[in-house]
């Protein structure tokens, strides 16, 4: 996909995340973002809505310049908010998000090209509670597997920015090396969520998969459950050849 048909999928993605009916942000909650060429990525600018972005809305940054961040020493908000609006391509742009830099970090993980972060009201009725790690470890039916993986990274409650950046970067390595592959879902305790995948479809199921088992997961605890999937039944369906035809045929 060029760079402009990536810039077009993004603003569709943006919008049908920011759709009011579905509850998974509002005003200027959530961001997205795209790889671009030439050590590029497109993020959501600060303060904008999704559900009304328009292209002057969105902005290309250099990714280097925003990684550099994370092994920065302490950087204080001035230096970060400098950074960021030096990292743009377009001097004239519009500042990109202060979460412009977990989004750089993660979209050079293999296979995510697109990312979709939100604030689902069901699925932080679950992290603003005491049982947001057994809602981010289990699975409770096979779908949720299917759309957000096996397992999502949890990330517990930290301050938005750069230090929140650098516990995704760390938690989100550790699941690389054990799993071998990028998360499809990283859950922010007391935050919200983020969906990674090769295409906009994927960040879309995932987001809404995830407020579906959070339904689920709210109703089956007020009568005494979830029953969990076990870890063989969850391997099974991630494993199934015909779960992986599916995947292919939503683009997921």
């Amino acid at each position: 996909m060029e760079d402009k048909d990536k810039l077009a999928a993004l603003l569709k993605l943006s919008h049908d995340l920011g759709a009011p009916e579905r509850r998974l942000a509002i005003l200027g909650e959530g961001n997205t973002s795209t790889r671009l060429a030439q050590n590029q990525f497109a993020v959501k600018a600060s303060g904008c809505n999704l559900e009304t972005l328009t292209p002057a809305d969105i902005t290309a940054c250099d990714s280097q310049r925003i990684l550099n961040l994370l092994d920065a020493k302490q950087p204080g908000d001035a230096a970060i908010d400098q950074t960021l609006f030096d990292a743009r391509v377009n001097p004239k742009a519009k500042k990109p998000s202060v979460e412009s830099i977990f989004h750089a970090w993660l979209l050079t993980l293999e296979g995510v090209e697109f990312l979709g972060h939100t604030h689902p009201v069901s699925v932080n009725q679950m992290l603003c509670s005491p049982r947001a790690r057994d809602f981010a470890e289990h699975r409770i039916f096979p779908d949720e597997v299917v759309c957000c993986g096996p397992q999502s990274v949890f990330v517990p409650y930290i301050d938005p920015g750069l230090a929140l950046a650098r516990e995704i970067r760390d938690r989100t390595q550790a699941y690389v090396t054990k799993t071998g592959a990028a998360p499809r879902l990283i859950l922010l305790q007391n935050h919200g969520l983020i969906a990674l995948g090769s295409t906009p479809n994927a960040v879309l199921a995932a987001t809404l998969m995830a407020a579906k088992a959070a339904e689920i997961f709210l109703g089956a605890a007020a009568i005494g459950g979830p029953n969990f999937m076990t870890e063989a039944q969850v391997a099974r369906i991630a494993g199934r050849a015909d779960e992986a035809y599916r995947q292919k045929e939503l683009k997921l």
